[in-house]
């Protein structure tokens, strides 16, 4: 944008006027040092309006070019800069800054009025849509901290210092008025109130954007579509608002698809979740939500990782070896209460559950596990979906599926499968059954646990799978630590202890304890420095993540230190346990190939991958 400007001259207000142009005060009227005046026609000027220099062509649609300029439209304190094309504006454009080589055409209205936010400081209830708010919006928020924010609620002080921080980073990063940044394009669209629109957006047939940021860069455009409306919230990079979208109260993460018909209130959504059609209110959705249909309602729940069914329908599971199997790796779904449901991932008369199973208040999670109903009674397969072609395919996906650019990760999202946290959670199910045999003896057929049944032949496969799953783990992790060097006992013995999941951010339980005395006591000064702390966190996983194993080997194989003999104990039970799990997922899919369902070249691919996994055994 030109910084250096000066008055018109009498000769350029002359042009002008004979352009049907007028100002309310041409000497209020300041232009870039190569303005020319022969592009604009019936423009009226009011207040301070400052003009840049338009001398290039503005391409309007494929092929089609205009030359930059601005006609039929009337602005008020406006600051335009380089090279736009302003043309229709059926109402006023007031209060604003334009930035260079945007189109803006058959607009109403653009404006800032006094004390606007755009969307940044306010607190909205997430989980309890009744309650008083426990996430305050701002622009750098991502889902580790609202997880942090809602999580810890109750700690009246902790909140007390966050909202603090939060509140002194919306006062400075507030501007003055509203922005419009560098190629920005926005056409055939009603109403923009309070809104900041960072650069490369593209703002088509929008009804109405109010009290919102929308935080679109070049490497990850923005695109809001048509019937939108939206209202104080905050849209990040790379993200698609479309087809009569209503939104409230709500912060969409990068990378999100928001579209048909789909209504939000007081909403997180964040990195490459997908929404259409359905509503969500009060809901916290983290990395990778999706919820497609129109019965879908997300409410008073916390969401990873997770694809909403249509009430009972879960027929897109059926196509697990297909391109029409969304995601089942759920990390769980906690309610208000703070309890976790079981979510619905596959296809029939059964759910699976692959986070948590706490059903029960008091009942430890037994990870990775169907849950089939007949008539009244419940019954549990415990860790059957370890060797499921499902999990398979979504351990391969994830990571693939993460459209966000290199420059728009705010959001820390941890794509391990086996890790501390479900590794903990596996062997935290291990003790459950074992407890459960020990009480009930091994000559029966089936063992109670609360109210589900597991019957003896599920349950020893239980046990059969999560110590596939444990070894695998181990071998894992110990390879990993042989490449890189960190083989010795831990000098970092942080990992130890439980392990906790924010959302998408893997962390040792006495890391995030850390975080909330430093940001209590002062030490942190900043919300930007709490964010900081994530990164930290995150960076030192692999550090952790040996402290904790380490132990866990230990304990495992009965040692007092890991030598050569054992590190080759373990390294053979790796290459043992990971071709049993690729020999049960195989059963999987052939029995999956055999209802007919899946179609030969579909079933040939598959195996094909299978067959290559002996390919990672080193």
């Amino acid at each position: 944008m030109t910084k250096n400007f000066r008055q018109l001259t009498q000769d350029e207000i002359a042009v002008l006027e004979q352009n049907g142009c007028w100002a309310e005060d041409w000497t209020r009227v300041e232009v870039a040092e190569d303005f020319r005046p022969y592009n604009f026609h019936r423009v009226v000027l009011y207040g301070d309006v400052r003009l840049g220099s338009f001398h290039k062509q503005v391409e309007v649609s494929k092929g089609f070019w205009k030359h930059a300029g601005i006609n039929n439209a009337t602005l008020r304190n406006v600051q335009v800069g380089n090279d736009c094309l302003i043309e229709n504006v059926g109402n006023f454009i007031n209060n604003y800054t334009i930035g260079d080589d945007c189109y803006i055409s058959n607009i109403s209205t653009i404006e800032t009025t006094e004390g606007a936010t755009f969307g940044a400081g306010s607190t909205i209830s997430v989980l309890n849509e009744m309650g008083d708010g426990n996430v305050t919006l701002f622009r750098e928020l991502n889902s580790q901290l609202a997880a942090f924010m809602v999580k810890h609620n109750a700690d009246k002080a902790l909140t007390r210092r966050l909202r603090q921080l939060i509140d002194d980073e919306v006062r400075v990063s507030t501007p003055e008025r509203g922005l419009i940044g560098n190629r920005v394009k926005i056409i055939n669209t009603k109403e923009i109130t309070n809104t900041v629109i960072k650069g490369d957006c593209e703002i088509s047939g929008t009804s109405r954007l109010s009290e919102c940021t929308i935080l679109s860069s070049e490497d990850a455009s923005v695109f809001i579509g048509t019937g939108v409306i939206c209202e104080n919230s905050i849209i990040c990079d790379g993200c698609s608002i479309n087809n009569s979208v209503k939104m409230q109260d709500c912060f969409v993460g990068e990378a999100c698809q928001i579209t048909n018909g789909f209504t939000a209130e007081a909403s997180l959504f964040f990195a490459n979740s997908y929404m259409a059609n359905g509503e969500a209110c009060a809901a916290f959705c983290g990395p990778f939500s999706a919820s497609h249909h129109k019965s879908s309602l997300l409410i008073g729940g916390q969401f990873s990782f997770y694809n909403a069914g249509s009430n009972t329908n879960f027929s897109n599971h059926a196509y697990k070896m297909g391109p029409l199997h969304y995601g089942t790796l759920e990390r769980g779904t906690k309610t208000a209460s703070g309890s976790y449901v079981l979510m619905p991932a596959t296809i029939g008369a059964f759910s699976v559950c692959f986070g948590k199973l706490m059903h029960h208040p008091d009942t430890r999670c037994l990870p990775f596990s169907y849950l089939i109903a007949y008539g009244d009674t419940m019954y549990l397969s415990p860790g059957r979906n370890i060797t499921t072609v499902g999990l398979y395919r979504d351990i391969k996906k994830w990571p693939k599926r993460d459209k966000r650019s290199k420059q728009s990760k705010k959001s820390i999202i941890n794509f391990d499968w086996l890790s501390p946290f479900t590794v903990g959670e596996i062997m935290q199910g291990i003790n459950i059954l074992k407890a459960l045999r020990s009480a009930s003896g091994e000559n029966v057929t089936s063992y109670n646990f609360h109210e589900y049944v597991i019957n003896a032949t599920s349950l020893n496969k239980g046990l059969k799978y999560y110590d596939i799953a444990l070894r695998i783990y181990m071998g894992a992790v110990l390879k990993r630590a042989i490449k890189g060097g960190f083989i010795d006992h831990p000098q970092n013995q942080a990992g130890k202890g439980h392990w906790v999941d924010l959302s998408g951010l893997l962390l040792p339980e006495s890391e995030e304890q850390r975080l909330i005395e430093d940001v209590k006591s002062g030490v942190i000064e900043s919300i930007q420095q709490v964010i900081d702390r994530f990164e930290e966190i995150n960076n030192h996983y692999r550090e952790y993540q040996w402290a904790w194993t380490y132990q866990l080997i230990l304990d495992y194989y009965h040692l007092d230190c890991l030598d050569e003999q054992a590190r080759q104990r373990i390294r053979e039970d790796y290459v043992k346990a990971r071709r049993a799990w690729i020999a049960e997922i195989r059963k999987d899919a052939e029995k999956e190939f055999a209802m007919g369902d899946v179609e030969q070249e579909v079933f040939d691919d598959f195996i094909t991958k299978l067959d290559h996994e002996v390919d990672y055994e080193n």
